[in-house]
């Protein structure tokens, strides 16, 4: 800008002559000065800009705690300052420097450093040793906390910041999978895919794999290639998969007689207001989208692509866009003639309810949100007359409770799995932003949430960021979790299988789990998941195709977004949702 300022003065007269040239140098040099200030301004805003996201915020998690937590936290003054609010009172370029090097910034005679050596007289210890993304995370996990306690509005304190410090032990088992099939990129732009659920029924004694991408299609693999089977995208214009955060298409469950009766059930999102729904929310309370599940039938169960009809069963409103419908499911291990046998489960989330300020409509077995609720597709007793509640549902008889819920007090009740016998029946219940949880589901239990989060109290009133220790656990009716790890372990848990199989030996009484965020595996033993104790977990290193290496490693940068499937002989398969690939577990050993 400057050389060509200083030939414009040079060449004034010149243009003075062709005023059209000079306008049109003028727009330029307007246009590159424009540039540079945005330029100029992009670069302040990224000195003041924190990190978002699960995976920059758990590592800065960690570093904390290793680094900080003796002498900080976010609501008492100790050896160190109270870090509340800290990230907008004080340049986040000043903190980076800080970090690194006090004892410098204090002998340079900085004030705000020298202020607080005065204060606290103690100088903080050099942290010269991390790098500037470890940095960046690091302040990027203090932002989030320091952002956090200015929603405490009772001023709560005592939050925990790290509320299990044992570390999860590592097995001494190690898990062999090998790359089973690539599903298509179900978009042109980024991510590849959203495949979300996998299923196997049997046809004529013949085992077919299904896998749904939220996107909108059901496919069917077979012999390494995939297929599309059903479309929901095409079939339902009222369909949409946008905003994201697991709208779309989201689960789907053949009926346990479907090579008779060609009963095939799914869920999937529609704009707010499309129908009235059958649980809607109150007056003045706005609904952001509609969950919707559907049954479809065909009249050729054997075809490789769905022709006939479909019916919609249930409507519920939701708050938000995240925490929806999870698991559509039937219990796997149920007989004819059993009790349990042709009814569908069906795992729903509070709808970001809770932290929306409406936290009365999860609380209980008076609304659907936050439950999983049991039904028989075929019956019509509902209010709607489009599905049946089973007579034996813990809250039927019960005046002003939906005689549909199961069990309830969940936030994201995302994944569901039985153990062999059908006695055991799990549910991985995705938590905030400390503690995740595997629950065993007992009819007409409450978890907890938006009151319990893990072993610990989550109060709506105060930072959503923590948790907080309670002392008398018998003054509630609250169910505790079999399985619990938090942040520094892992961001949110994926519900796996109990492994069912008979090829993989040391696998048997295992059940199999992860983390969605890292694609963490972990193990537990079925005989541990007892209700009222917690059961020991391990972290399971991974071999890929004979190398060995970490879902992360694969998906450097990226989120892995970690699922599971089993087929029908109980072996079981990992699967990450954006790049499509399945793998096939085929072994489980000692290192």
């Amino acid at each position: 800008i400057v050389i060509l300022v200083d030939y414009l003065k040079l060449n004034l007269y010149q243009f003075s002559k062709k005023p059209i040239q000079l306008v049109v140098f003028y727009i330029v040099l307007v246009g590159l000065a424009s540039c540079d200030t945005k330029a100029k301004k992009d670069h302040l805003l990224s000195e003041k800009k924190y990190r978002k996201g699960e995976l920059p915020v758990q590592e800065g998690m960690t570093l904390f705690n290793d680094n900080c937590a003796s002498c900080h936290n976010f609501f008492y003054t100790e050896m160190g300052p109270n870090l509340s609010g800290i990230t907008a009172k004080i340049d986040k370029k000043w903190l980076k420097s800080f970090i690194l090097n006090p004892q410098k910034m204090i002998a340079e005679g900085d004030k705000i450093a020298v202020e607080q050596f005065e204060r606290f007289n103690v100088y903080m210890p050099a942290f010269s040793h991390l790098d500037d993304n470890q940095l960046e995370n690091l302040l990027a996990f203090i932002h989030k906390h320091a952002e956090g306690e200015k929603k405490n509005k009772n001023k709560r304190k005592g939050g925990l910041i790290n509320p299990i410090s044992e570390k999860i032990p590592k097995s001494t088992h190690m898990l062999f999978v090998e790359e089973f099939v690539t599903l298509p990129p179900s978009a042109s732009i980024a991510p590849d895919t959203r495949i979300n659920t996998f299923r196997a029924i049997s046809i004529k004694q013949k085992e077919r794999l299904f896998v749904g991408d939220l996107r909108g299609v059901l496919f069917e693999i077979s012999e390494g290639a995939t297929n599309p089977y059903l479309s929901l995208k095409e079939s339902i214009s009222e369909f949409i998969d946008r905003p994201g955060y697991g709208t779309g298409f989201g689960s789907f469950a053949f009926h346990p007689e479907f090579e008779t009766n060609g009963l095939l059930y799914t869920t999937h999102t529609e704009a707010s207001n499309t129908k009235k729904a059958d649980f809607h929310l109150p007056e003045g309370v706005t609904s952001r989208l509609q969950w919707v599940v559907s049954e479809w039938e065909t009249k050729v169960p054997t075809e490789s692509k769905f022709s006939g009809t479909r019916r919609e069963l249930l409507r519920v409103d939701m708050i938000g866009s995240s925490h929806g419908f999870q698991d559509l499911t039937f219990n796997p291990t149920s007989k004819p003639k059993s009790v349990d046998y042709g009814l569908l489960y069906l795992g729903i989330g509070d709808g970001a309810a809770a932290l929306a300020g409406y936290p009365e409509l999860c609380k209980d077995e008076s609304t659907i949100w936050g439950s999983i609720i049991r039904i028989d597709p075929r019956g019509s007793n509902s209010r709607n007359e489009q599905y049946g509640i089973p007579q034996d549902n813990p809250f039927v008889e019960v005046d002003g409770s939906v005689g549909e819920v199961w069990s309830n007090g969940f936030r994201n009740p995302h994944r569901l799995a039985w153990n062999a016998n059908g006695n055991k029946m799990l549910v991985s219940n995705i938590g905030q932003h400390s503690v995740e949880e595997v629950n065993l589901v007992l009819k007409g239990a409450d978890y907890g949430w938006p009151y319990r989060e893990g072993n610990f109290i989550f109060d709506v009133d105060a930072n959503p960021e923590l948790v907080y220790p309670y002392g008398d656990k018998t003054e509630d009716n609250y169910f505790e979790p079999v399985i619990q790890f938090d942040h520094d372990e892992g961001n949110a848990v994926c519900g796996g299988h109990f492994y069912l199989g008979d090829k993989i030996k040391r696998l048997k009484g295992k059940y199999l789990f992860g983390d969605i965020a890292r694609g963490t595996l972990f193990v537990a033993n079925e005989a541990e998941l007892v209700q009222g104790s917690s059961a020991s977990i391990h972290k399971v290193d991974l071999t890929v195709d004979g190398q060995q290496t970490t879902l992360q490693e694969i998906r450097p940068n990226e989120r892995v977004d970690l699922r599971f499937g089993q087929d029908l002989a109980g072996d079981l398969y990992l699967f990450t949702k954006s790049n499509g690939k399945v793998y096939k577990v085929v072994n489980f050993k000692e290192k």
